[in-house]
């Protein structure tokens, strides 16, 4: 049953996120979404999540955050750089972004405080974060207590996909009623090929896999 609190969810118009956005509708009376433009190649997943938002009559906000594109050159914002097909022996990929969920949830977080919103919802899996550290459960952790000192706040950082991979992931999204939603309208493809993707780019293998997964297991249920 939901509850009255109200929840900012940080919105990609991506697999994870949009996942991530009707779990937290099915819990509380009121959601927000926002999400940021940071200078993405892939610029039609802030086209997906107005789209998804819209359709489903949920307050949605769009942040410029341009600074970051010029702070952490990468492969996800710049279309000179190939991305990364296979993780480096030591590293991270070239698709990481320096900062960005730390910066995306601190601005979240300034952003749900003057609502009056302590519950913060974002999408990032230790199961499938492809290297990138900042997907970890124990940074979550860490900055969840940060922005609590930070402004004095008691905020809670949930995330829904943290311990599960993304067969896991689209078995949530059906039971949520959303499977089809999230394989036809969503944007994961790193080349910004919306559904299916482009097939090739790492996230585009990884979101066929476990959907493929599934609906081999669903079948043979």
């Amino acid at each position: 049953m939901k509850n009255k609190k109200q929840a900012v969810v940080i919105f990609s118009g991506g697999q994870d996120s949009t996942t991530c956005l009707f779990w937290a509708k099915a819990r509380y009376e009121e959601v927000i979404a926002i999400s940021f433009d940071y200078g993405q190649r892939h610029k039609k997943e802030l086209e997906c999540a107005k789209a998804i938002t819209e359709e489903y009559g949920i307050e949605h906000h769009t942040f410029d955050m341009s600074l970051l594109n010029q702070l952490a050159p990468n492969s996800l914002t710049r279309s000179d750089m190939e991305v990364d097909h296979d993780a480096p022996e030591e590293g991270t990929p070239n698709s990481f972004v320096d900062g960005r969920n730390m910066v995306f949830l601190t601005y979240a977080a300034i952003f749900a405080k003057q609502r009056g919103i302590t519950d913060l919802v974002t999408g990032v899996s230790q199961s499938d974060f492809s290297g990138y550290p900042d997907c970890r459960d124990v940074f979550i952790k860490s900055l969840n207590t940060t922005l609590n000192l930070a402004m004095d706040y008691d905020f809670d950082i949930h995330t829904p996909l943290m311990w599960i991979d993304k067969e896991e992931t689209w078995e949530m999204a059906d039971e949520l009623g959303v499977l089809e939603l999230i394989h036809d309208k969503t944007l994961t493809c790193y080349n910004g090929i919306i559904g299916d993707g482009c097939g090739d780019c790492p996230s585009c293998k990884l979101r066929k896999k476990g959907y493929d997964r599934y609906m081999s297991r669903k079948m043979n249920k």
